[in-house]
């Protein structure tokens, strides 16, 4: 027998409401543990070394442990479960996360970029210990690019691991470049090198990380993830069986991990029913890559109409 269904009809195309993204705790342990390590390893080298470059590196290094550290956070906030009061969880804040790593990785490597200025103005009176340095950064390459590894998996799905794995492997190349410019500067006594390799290194990073900015801001504010294409959703639901017309379309990322749609389905004929519903939420899942649907049912009553409404040839 049919059942009456009220203009508020969910459709929900997953199975239960149960997101958990993979678990990377023990890598940021681990990530943690090696670059916090490293940072007071290579500063007190530097001052041994008398080598500007190093303890800069170390700096740098100290805010990518502190970004590593924000990551986690986010990461585990992801995992929070909805509450009455949070009805998402804390997915959100994973986005936030990533916004905020963008900004420290940017601010971090304006600071070397200053004192790479610095000291291709004003070069250094005294020659450093260009041994140690090319020891210390080559250790330093080893660590940043293992722990770099660690993320590279989920760089992909996930922006937060992604802002991790950018400020793990941005270190590594900044601690090449710190080899490359000690070998140099050993081998010619250029010291020019080391400046002007920091410039490039600096410009690179600062160009990669830009785009992370850009994306993380995009959906903290709710825009369309990039990869989803609204106009294709718009048309598939159009060419639903008995629907005449699709409004209020918004799709958004929940977390770094999960897009979310809402949309009115107007179909005169009545309502569809749940199977016609969990079809929808199932293809946009598999084809759209929208893991959280919701979908209102209308039958376009004249008396009541939503105040925003498109038609299907649009």
């Amino acid at each position: 027998m049919p059942h009456h269904h009220s203009s508020s009809d969910h459709s929900h195309g997953h199975g239960g409401h149960v997101h958990q993204p993979f678990n990377y705790n023990r890598a940021f342990a681990l990530g943690l543990i090696l670059n916090g390590g490293f940072v007071i390893t290579e500063f007190g080298c530097g001052l041994l070394a008398n080598s500007v470059a190093l303890m800069a590196d170390a700096g740098h290094n100290l805010s990518d442990v502190l970004a590593l550290l924000l990551a986690w956070v986010g990461n585990l906030l992801l995992r929070r479960p909805a509450s009455r009061r949070y009805t998402y969880g804390w997915r959100k804040s994973s986005i936030l996360v990533a916004f905020l790593n963008g900004i420290i990785l940017l601010v971090a490597t304006g600071g070397i970029l200053w004192e790479a200025v610095q000291r291709l103005l004003y070069p250094a009176g005294a020659l450093v210990n260009s041994q140690m340095v090319i020891a210390v950064a080559t250790l330093g390459i080893g660590i940043n690019a293992l722990t770099a590894l660690m993320f590279a998996s989920g760089r992909r799905g996930d922006m937060n691991i992604r802002a991790a794995f950018q400020h793990m492997a941005a270190d590594a190349l900044v601690s090449a470049g710190v080899v490359a410019a000690a070998m140099g500067i050993w081998l010619t006594h250029w010291r020019w090198l080391d400046p002007v390799l920091s410039l490039i290194i600096c410009l690179f990073i600062i160009f990669s990380t830009w785009g992370l900015l850009l994306e993380s801001f995009h959906l903290a504010i709710d825009g369309v993830p990039h990869g989803i294409d609204q106009r294709a959703i718009h048309s598939y639901l159009c060419e639903r069986p008995g629907v005449t017309q699709v409004h209020d379309l918004h799709i958004w990322s929940m977390s770094t991990v999960e897009t979310a749609l809402t949309a009115h389905l107007v179909t005169p004929g009545g309502h569809p029913g749940d199977e016609f519903l969990l079809k929808i939420g199932q293809e946009l899942r598999q084809h759209f890559g929208v893991q959280h649907v919701t979908l209102q049912i209308e039958v376009g009553d004249s008396s009541h109409p939503c105040l925003l409404q498109a038609n299907c040839q649009v």
